[in-house]
């Protein structure tokens, strides 16, 4: 069985991960971090440093102040992890590849199978479509949500960009008068309520509007996604995985 340490295991993801994990039979949690105190059936650390049990590997649904700390541990331990917390700095990303020439790193700013479907349409979209079609990404989460743009916006604008070739985001035009240049990615964000996590991407023509959308209906869908890159990456050697890799042994 696959013994998992959750990282951030006192959130609200932490309890979706803890009910995925209770409906299956080879994986359970071991031990848990969180920088707040609390108490779970687990043992609880505030700090890695404390950590007395050897996990097979580290789910991360956290805050990116305690990267550092958890990928030294890792690497210390020789422990794949797998990444799930955005608004990560330029540097913490270098960071997170950079540990990946180690161990096993999975790094998806969306573990949601459905959204990384999205993704793969959208590049096919954006290949047919980008020489002429406009693109613009609209993004809405809860008003809890730290971070915007949403790492899973900016994984959608990175994969088009890809294929579309030289293109420039656009986070905000208000502070601006001047025609849009045909080169731009459009990224909006929505911040309201209680709404889980909704992405959608336009492509406008002229005369005609292609919409690729996807919504997440709970939390749940991250936590399966996040348990599957776990059950993924035992016995995997060092290297930065994601969704995708993981889509293709589906």
């Amino acid at each position: 069985m696959l013994k998992i340490l959750l990282n951030g295991c006192l959130g609200k993801m932490g309890q979706n991960i803890e009910d995925c994990v209770n409906e299956r039979d080879d994986v359970m949690i071991s031990c848990g971090v969180d920088i707040a105190e609390g108490e779970r059936i687990y043992p609880v650390y505030t700090c890695f440093v404390d950590v007395q049990e050897k996990p097979d590997a580290i789910i991360d649904f956290s805050n990116p102040l305690v990267l550092d700390d958890m990928l030294d541990f890792a690497v210390r331990n020789n422990i794949p992890v797998i990444i799930c917390t955005t608004g990560f700095s330029e540097n913490q990303v270098q960071k997170i590849k950079d540990t990946s020439k180690l161990i096993p790193v999975f790094y998806s700013g969306n573990m949601s199978l459905g959204i990384n479907v999205l993704i793969e349409l959208s590049k096919m979209a954006a290949k047919a479509l980008s020489s002429t079609f406009d693109i613009e990404i609209i993004e809405k989460h809860h008003h809890r949500k730290l971070d915007a743009p949403s790492g899973t916006a900016l994984m959608i604008a990175d994969a088009i960009s890809e294929v579309a070739g030289d293109t420039q985001y656009v986070y905000d035009r208000h502070a601006y008068r001047k025609k849009r240049e045909h080169s731009e990615i459009g990224i909006h964000s929505v911040r309201g309520g209680t709404i889980v996590g909704e992405h959608e991407v336009i492509f406008a023509g002229h005369d005609e509007v292609v919409s690729i959308k996807h919504q997440a209906q709970s939390r749940g869908v991250f936590a399966a996604g996040a348990v599957n890159a776990a059950v993924y990456l035992k016995d995997k050697p060092a290297g930065l995985y994601s969704m995708s890799d993981l889509l293709k042994e589906a």
